[in-house]
Formats: structure tokens, sequence, C-alpha cells
């Protein structure tokens, strides 16, 4: 359909990056759309890299969008404009969409209830729900209201675990076609500098900072220890954000190490080589990975990869959200630790991962359940040949109303 117009909305980085997967399959299919997009939740720098204006104000806030970790913070974010942001961009939003022939919404309960309120047909992604937390979702009593209207489309599930168990309490619409997050790890064919006869560890820090400074300080730590026990040749990668390479001065001069051109050495003769450019690279390529990240560590798994997760000082990787994540991606995640690690808890998941780059059997079983939890790629160009046609593209899927 030409120059049909789409609107995105989306609350957190991750979704961000999820809608992002889908305006590129849909452009890939036609050039002709007319998309927006609103972030509830940070500035949406994947929309402006892609191109799509933004329709409404934005706003880094201090939660990140994890209020459901620290209740706390939730105050810092009032004091921060919270309210009045969320109720002019929803004021935007409504008087907006009569202008959209349709809203792709990636989230929780809030952009379903947005877009429920625009009074426009939407299809949604729960990208923030998974069955695999508690075995089966909680949907409360306004969520199956939202995604029962007639005019939600497809609710679309993060794995089949979900929507087999949404389609039993009757959410007749939901379905897996594969996660969007699992289609951004395409190569730039940017040369590692690996040894073929080493194994390659890469440190997954996460993406906002001053968390993913303060994450990296630990991970480097761990690193440590593992070259100081281990008696195989280990190399070390850290795939970070360009705003955290800005910080490897600091964090090398607080571990006193020394940094000299994206290099980390310490003082036991470890290198430590940091990329902001090769995410997909150093994942695709890690035999190990050591993670204090949401998406970074979910796609990790998706690939198969090992992941050891160490709790942080928050305030997103902590070990309640660590917790939750062992329980949505399982047996693929080691979780060492229940406090933000100390010199015990590094050591422990130090020995752990010798262990683990051993265990052939246990490296084969991350195969397996990596593609059970995240599915394989190409979801994002599912989604997005239902946006562009919903009616055709219902009617091909078994089971919905």
């Amino acid at each position: 359909m030409k120059n049909k117009s789409i609107l995105f909305l989306s609350n957190g980085h991750g979704e961000d990056s999820c809608n992002g997967e889908i305006i590129k399959a849909l452009l890939s299919l036609d050039v002709n759309f007319k998309l927006v997009a609103v972030p509830i939740v940070g500035e949406g720098t994947i929309y402006k890299q892609l191109g799509v204006p933004i329709l409404t104000p934005t706003r880094t806030l201090p939660s990140g969008g994890f209020l459901y970790m620290n209740p706390l913070v939730f105050l810092k974010d009032i004091a921060s404009g919270l309210i009045g942001l969320l109720f002019q961009q929803i004021n935007i939003i409504i008087k907006a969409a009569k202008q959209y022939d349709i809203l792709m919404v990636t989230g929780d309960i809030v952009v379903a209830a947005i877009a429920y309120l625009t009074q426009r047909p939407y299809i949604i992604f729960l990208s923030a729900y998974s069955s695999y937390y508690e075995g089966k979702l909680n949907l409360g009593l306004i969520l199956p209201y939202l995604l029962n209207s007639k005019r939600c489309l497809a609710v679309f599930t993060r794995d089949q675990f979900t929507a087999e168990d949404l389609q039993k309490q009757g959410i007749k619409n939901a379905q897996f076609v594969g996660t969007p997050m699992m289609d951004n790890l395409t190569s730039t064919k940017v040369d590692l500098n690996l040894d073929s006869e080493s194994k390659m560890v890469a440190l997954l820090p996460g993406s906002r900072l001053p968390e993913a400074k303060n994450n990296l300080k630990l991970l480097l730590k761990l690193a440590e220890n593992i070259h100081q026990i281990s008696s195989k040749k280990i190399e070390f990668r850290v795939a970070a954000v360009g705003s955290l390479m800005v910080e490897l001065d600091e964090i090398a001069s607080s571990l006193r190490w020394q940094h000299h051109n994206r290099i980390l050495n310490s003082k036991t003769g470890l290198k430590v080589m940091c990329y902001s450019d090769s995410f997909a690279e150093i994942l695709n390529a890690a035999d190990l990975v050591l993670g204090m990240a949401g998406t970074a560590n979910e796609q990790a798994v998706g690939l198969g990869k090992p992941v050891i997760t160490i709790p942080g000082n928050g305030p997103a990787f902590t070990y309640r959200f660590a917790e939750a994540q062992l329980r949505l991606l399982g047996s693929s995640i080691q979780l060492i630790g229940t406090q933000p690690a100390d010199d015990l808890i590094l050591q422990k998941a130090a020995e752990t991962a010798i262990k683990t780059l051993d265990n052939s059997e246990y490296l084969k079983s991350c195969l397996k359940n990596g593609e059970e939890r995240m599915g394989k790629p190409g979801g994002s160009l599912k989604i997005a040949q239902f946006v562009r046609n919903p009616v055709s593209s219902r009617n091909r899927v078994s089971g919905n109303v």
C-alpha cells in the first residue's frame, strides 16, 4: 500500500531498537511509507539515525525506564518533569493520530493504553512481558481489554511460550514470529585482531552512563581474575557505546591500569581491546560473554552464547534485574552472587568462566536454549509485512480472530 502512514510508539532504548528494525524492514518493502515516532522514554536516537521524525518533545529521565527495579527513582523522574512530559506526549499523540493509518507500538501496558486512546488501529509487540518469568503472565484487568480490542490487530510476543500462554488466556491474536532484537546483528567487517588459537571473551557493560562505566570496571576486574587463573590463552574484547569510550582514561586510572588507543593494559599483563562499532562482530566471535546488560545479554543468548552475569549497583543491572533475566533466558545465563559484586563474587565468577569454556556439553545446550528463548532471525520482516497489510497477514495466521 503506497503512502501508508504509520506512527511508532516505544518506551525504552531496547524498544526503540526493536521498532528501528521493523522500520528498516518496512523500508525494504516499500519506500513510500510516511513514518513518525514517539519515544516515551529517552531521546529516540535510533529513530533519528533512521531519519524518522519524532512527533513530541523527548527527555532522558533518571530512571532510564527502569521504574519497576527501584520505585524510589520514580520520585527523581517526577522531579525531572515526567508527569508533564507524559501528558504533553499523550496530548500530541491523540491529536496527531487521526492522520495515521495504523500505530506500531513496542513495550508494555503504557504504550498499549496510549495506542488504545488514539481510537486508531494498532499492532503491539509486547517486548516487556514473558511467561518465562513466572510460568504464566498475570495480565491484570486492563491489559486483556487493550489486547482484545477490535482495533488491536495483532499481539506479537517475544517468545513462543508467551504466545501460547496468552492464547490460553483468551488473547487469540497473540503470535510469535521472532524478536526484532535478533535482526540487528549484521557484521560491519571490523577486524577484531583475534588470535585463532585463543578463546575470546566478550565484555558487555551496558549502554547507559554512568552505570555502564561502573559495570565496565567490575568486568575488567573479573577479566583480570580470569587471566590470572587460566592456563589457556584467552582474549578479551569490550563492546562499548561511544560515550563509554570517552571514559576509558578515567576507568584505567581508577583501576591503576594504562590506556592507549582503545587498549587497556593491567599491571599483570592483561590486554583488553575496546570497540564502539563492532558489537555484532564481538558477539558472534565470542566463546563466552561476561554481561551486565539488558538487550545485549538477550542477543548473546539468542546467538547461543553462554553468559556469566554479576550484579552491579544499578539502577538497571542490579541483582533483582539479573535474577529476572535469568528466569527469562534460562540455562544460558549463570548468575554469580546476590549482591553488588565484591572480590569473592568476582573470584567465583572467574572460576565459573574457566569451567564453562571447558564444558562442551553445556556449550552445545546453550545453542538449543538460545533458539528456544529468542527464536530465529527474521521477526522484523514478518512484523513489517503485517504492518504493511494487516488484513491479509491476519488471514494467514492460524487461530487468529
